[in-house]
């Protein structure tokens, strides 16, 4: 079931269920201790075929739902698109992501960043390495589903 409702979020431009995904994570998580919220930035490409980027829909959505400031503190580095990370190892998800992302601005010192799905972890980790760089002591992760590898 969440397998479909993310397939048809990312890639069928179902915008509203980037409120349903917020509405679950809010019910299954406290609010977190942190001073902003944040999102793994599109791929620039990606982005025009979509038209939107679940991933900072659902940080603002969560933002709104936990009373908490929602910014983009992260840029895609270079101008060429990434690689995609569907299909590929988890070793080659890492080298993929490894300096991908850099801040756009000093991040203050609790940062939680929002991905819509957590596969190997190798985007938020790339995300918040960009994040200490940037300033922030601690990040945090929320996701709205879980890849499971068999």
């Amino acid at each position: 079931m969440a397998r479909d409702l993310v397939a048809a979020w990312k890639e069928h431009g179902l915008r509203r269920a980037s409120s349903l995904a917020a509405e679950l994570v809010v019910e299954g998580l406290e609010p977190p201790a942190v001073d902003v919220i944040t999102y793994i930035p599109p791929d620039p490409t990606r982005l025009l075929v979509r038209g939107d980027h679940p991933a900072e829909r659902l940080a603002r959505q969560l933002a709104r739902r936990w009373s908490l400031p929602a910014a983009q503190l992260l840029v895609r580095a270079g101008t060429a698109p990434s690689a995609r990370q569907t299909g590929l190892a988890r070793a080659d998800r890492l080298k993929n992501a490894r300096g991908a992302f850099v801040g756009v601005a000093a991040a203050p010192r609790r940062v939680l960043v929002v991905d819509d799905v957590y596969t190997t972890g190798a985007t938020v980790s790339a995300a918040a390495t960009a994040l200490r760089y940037a300033g922030a002591r601690s990040v945090d992760v929320v996701t709205f589903a879980r890849t499971v590898r068999q």
